[in-house]
């Protein structure tokens, strides 16, 4: 009887630490979608649907290149997905839809712990002429929408006009991807950094007079949330303001990136925030024309070498559990 039950136990923390293993990295299965029809599915939304619920191993979808028109969305009880493009090849899954944060995004993200890979998330709609019933403009048309914690980008590309990239809540991480918009395009109260990335004003696109990189919406002192850029490239066609105030402590830091002459002199707005001493908006050692910080508003934080440490290192930003090291790449 006592051999059974170290018998038993033996094989309990076998697969525990079986478990725990795949959930640091391991894949533990690999489908396809092809339009051509030499995948396992046709459409992106069919592979994740085939994925049982609560699922606690990572697996991996391989989206081979060409378009893909549909709206694709990751429950929040689907968690440890990994979505991979053909590298040598655009994937690209894009739909045409506005009016609507919640319902509008061609992508939604709402489970943890996912991973995207070398796919271009793209919303067709164009807000300059298309109108409701009552004639007036729409315009909110997210391309992505993300509001679960532990997801990251590798070589994406997210393309919409405005409200581009919702990065609404959680932690997330973004590597050599370019972001293209003209109105708050990255915006919401997620904990993120973005690293080597091209920040991509359309602002021509409009026919208005500037447009907003920015709407971080951090809502009280004691929240960890914040954007920071961190060596990345801001680029288009401006003018284009680095950022507004979407909530009161709203938190955006450029650090070690290059600014094009796109960005306004006064750099940020406080929209609609007052007083302005609770908005930390930052920049550090930045360079290019666009950084020229000689007539930036009075209030932009300047933080300490600390303070910019404490924010550009993803250590202690937003992998302080080591999250990003469990994850397949």
């Amino acid at each position: 009887m006592k051999f059974l039950v170290i018998l038993v136990l033996f094989f309990f923390f076998a697969k525990f630490d079986a478990i725990r293993y795949d959930l640091q990295g391991d894949v533990s299965r690999t489908m396809t979608v092809s339009k051509n029809g030499r995948g396992q599915f046709s459409t992106v939304q069919q592979a994740i649907d085939s994925i049982p619920s609560n699922n606690a191993w990572w697996i991996r979808i391989l989206i081979n290149h060409g378009v893909y028109y549909e709206k694709v969305t990751i429950p929040q009880d689907k968690p440890y997905i990994i979505l991979e493009g053909n590298p040598n090849h655009l994937t690209t899954i894009e739909f045409g839809d506005a009016g609507s944060v919640v319902d509008s995004p061609t992508f939604k993200a709402h489970a943890d712990n996912f991973v995207a890979k070398n796919i271009v998330f793209k919303n067709t709609y164009d807000h300059l002429i298309t109108l409701e019933p009552n004639g007036r403009k729409t315009t909110w048309a997210p391309a992505t929408a993300i509001d679960g914690d532990k997801a990251s980008f590798y070589n994406c590309t997210f393309i919409s006009l405005q409200d581009t990239l919702s990065d609404a809540q959680g932690r997330h991480y973004f590597y050599d991807c370019n972001i293209q918009g003209a109105i708050d395009f990255i915006w919401g109260n997620g904990q993120s950094i973005y690293e080597k990335c091209q920040i991509t004003s359309l602002v021509h696109k409009l026919g208005q007079n500037s447009g907003y990189i920015t709407a971080q919406g951090r809502e009280r002192p004691e929240e960890t949330t914040g954007f920071v850029f961190k060596d990345c490239h801001v680029r288009g066609s401006g003018p284009i303001m680095l950022g507004r105030a979407y909530r009161a402590y709203a938190r955006v830091l450029f650090s070690g990136t290059y600014m094009e002459n796109i960005v306004t002199p006064q750099g940020w707005s406080e929209w609609q925030v007052k007083p302005v001493d609770s908005i930390t908006f930052s920049e550090a050692k930045c360079s290019g024309p666009g950084a020229d910080m000689s007539h930036r508003i009075a209030w932009e934080k300047k933080l300490s070498d600390e303070e910019v440490e404490q924010l550009t290192n993803t250590a202690s930003f937003i992998n302080q559990d080591g999250w990003l090291e469990k994850q397949p790449h």
